[in-house]
């Protein structure tokens, strides 16, 4: 669904991202895991063509190029959903996930019926109909989240793009967010999320790639093989310890490091 070749990318005098490579497949929850300030949402940037990745760099969404797409022909295939976003415009949450609808108008007629009951459909699907004529403004945050993840899903796009989703979350909004994405993903959807958790890497993701302070990916593959005591202290150093739990693996804080008796 998406493969991304040689990408380079280097703010004036800063370099980001060094000669990356990786590919997600199709129908699969795939993590974006590592530090902070290794180019993470710089990356999003240069797949979404926001950024003008560097020469020889080779992005693909399906087979197809990046650099031979209309705005409008990208936003049909990718959606993005941003950290948090908040509108200075009181606008209802219907409206909100109609915008997702945008890269299929066409003329100057606005949204047609069909528009219409696909963004209703959306709400439906991600289960927050209910909040259809509330304004978007007075939501909570993981209300907000989970309108952003119905717009995307009324965009009709096969890939999805998650920025840190649930940094902002209290734990039971993180959990709704990523069992949502996961079914969505099981339906036929195509999903990269960037976090920085690796128990949420280690519960519901197919794969992970592992984004390191240079800018390259470092690990790939599937999490419990990925996702070490030696991965995580390379990373954060020795803050936390995988483990099974109750036939589950999760990270749990070290002692030391965490101050947990």
């Amino acid at each position: 669904m998406l493969s991304v070749e040689n990408l380079s990318y280097s703010f004036p005098g800063v370099p980001v991202l060094n000669k990356v490579d990786f590919s997600v497949p199709a129908q699969r929850l795939v993590a974006l895991f590592g530090p902070n300030g290794t180019g993470k949402t710089t990356l999003y940037r240069c797949i979404l063509r926001i950024l003008d990745p560097g020469p020889g760099s080779r992005i693909k969404v399906n087979g197809q190029d990046t650099a031979t797409m209309s705005a409008q022909d990208l936003a049909r295939r990718v959606a993005y959903i941003p950290q948090e976003h908040k509108t200075p415009f009181p606008f209802p949450v219907q409206e909100m996930v109609l915008m997702g609808r945008t890269p299929h108008l066409g003329g100057v007629f606005g949204p047609t019926k069909t528009d219409r009951d696909r963004a209703t459909q959306a709400l439906e699907q991600i289960g927050i109909a209910h909040l259809s004529q509330r304004s978007y403004a007075t939501l909570s945050g993981g209300q907000r989240q989970l309108v952003l993840l119905a717009r995307a899903l009324a965009q009709d796009s096969e890939l999805f793009l998650l920025d840190e989703p649930t940094a902002s979350l209290d734990f039971g909004n993180q959990l709704l967010l990523w069992r949502t994405v996961r079914q969505l993903t099981r339906e036929g959807r195509t999903a990269l999320i960037c976090t920085h958790d690796p128990n949420h890497v280690l519960w519901f993701c197919d794969e992970v790639l592992v984004l390191g302070r240079k800018g390259m990916i470092e690990a790939a593959g599937e999490p419990h093989h990925v996702i070490t005591d030696q991965l995580i202290e390379h990373l954060y150093g020795p803050v936390c310890s995988v483990a099974v739990v109750r036939d589950r693996l999760v990270a749990l804080p070290n002692n030391g490091e965490a101050g947990v008796e």
